[in-house]
């Protein structure tokens, strides 16, 4: 069977940051694949993380494989890269008739966004932030970031405040523009003239599985702690007392949590530090993987039921205890967070464990 995407339509070009983005552009790829056309440019604007580095990589390879064009950008390798990458890309963002990005709270895809005139714009998952986004923009709101909501703009973000007015503006459907999202979040508000298409992870499914079910329990990391959401004891406890309470053996880590971190998890708990080289829902559909998947609020907690559609795995997922939240969390985080447990289908809801 071959897996190839298929054509994506006209000079579609796609800029993403992370694994996670670069996965759900696959997705949209294979749910689009019979608009016809000249195919896709995919763009990796490279951070300097080395583990996310790795996980683009292995994506990369995989669109490859797929049949997509892959450029690949050191976006981030010191003070000049990002005019050298923008001015390496001004010819491709003017010609492309669709561009897809995956982040539209990060300030390299909104000064690209100024450049562009493409008539098609897609957004596709940046996991739960996506939630924010499609809200932010229904309200007509600045775009920022669920856990910094509610500080003081910076000196930075007043400097930046005209492009990012600019990439919100570019981001409102017109006479001129459409504006899909491909996304497997759910849509509390969905912004007037924006096409909303499900993300139902039918290409991960084609693409991997179904997995060996081992009869014990594993978890989920989250970078909640290095965001400065959730404190560091605390949520190490709750760690300790959610895998002795279900028996997990493995902690399938983010890949922005800290080595350190890592390391004093894994001799305070006893559990097995898992660094994967995909994401989450393709190592899960790949196998082996637990009976049971443990989570706190984050993306997998949506999109793991669809990607083990079938399976006979179980999600569960633990409630982010008010106590945890550090003094300089967002004041919009609980409430946020709650609402990604809340909205989340098929999945098995667990009180805060006490920490």
């Amino acid at each position: 069977m071959s897996h190839r995407a298929g054509n994506t339509g006209p000079h579609t070009l796609a800029f993403v940051e992370s694994p996670v983005q670069l996965l759900n552009v696959l997705e949209w790829a294979h749910a689009h694949a019979h608009t016809g056309g000249a195919g896709l440019t995919l763009v990796v604007l490279s951070p300097n993380d080395p583990m996310t580095r790795g996980q683009l990589r292995r994506m990369a390879e995989l669109a490859r494989e797929d049949g997509h064009e892959v450029r690949w950008e050191e976006a981030r390798g010191g003070a000049a890269a990002p005019f050298q990458t923008i001015g390496g890309l001004a010819g491709l963002l003017r010609r492309a008739h669709r561009v897809v990005l995956g982040d539209p709270f990060s300030r390299y895809v909104q000064l690209l966004l100024t450049i562009t005139k493409a008539r098609d714009l897609v957004v596709v998952d940046d996991g739960t932030a996506t939630m924010e986004f499609v809200a932010q923009l229904a309200r007509g709101e600045r775009l920022v970031r669920w856990h910094r909501k509610g500080g003081r703009p910076g000196p930075r973000d007043l400097l930046f405040a005209p492009v990012s007015s600019a990439a919100r503006k570019r981001l409102t459907p017109s006479e001129r523009r459409t504006v899909e999202i491909f996304s497997s979040m759910p849509m509390e508000e969905t912004p007037d003239g924006v096409t909303v298409t499900a993300n139902t992870f039918a290409w991960t499914r084609d693409r991997f599985g179904p997995p060996r079910i081992t009869k014990g329990a594993d978890m989920v990391g989250t970078s909640l702690v290095e965001t400065g959401v959730v404190d560091n004891d605390r949520y190490l406890e709750a760690v300790r007392s959610l895998a002795k309470a279900h028996g997990a053996t493995r902690y399938f880590a983010h890949r922005r949590e800290s080595a350190e971190k890592l390391h004093r998890l894994a001799v305070e708990t006893g559990l097995e530090v898992v660094r994967p080289d995909l994401p989450l829902e393709l190592i899960a559909r790949r196998g082996p993987i637990g009976r049971t998947i443990l989570s706190f609020p984050s993306t997998v907690v949506h999109t793991l039921p669809l990607a083990l559609t079938g399976t006979e795995v179980r999600v569960a997922v633990c409630d982010i205890d008010p106590a945890w939240l550090t003094d300089n969390a967002s004041p919009r985080a609980q409430g946020f967070l709650s609402g990604v447990t809340g909205t989340a289908r098929d999945v098995h809801r667990l009180s805060a464990v006490t920490a």
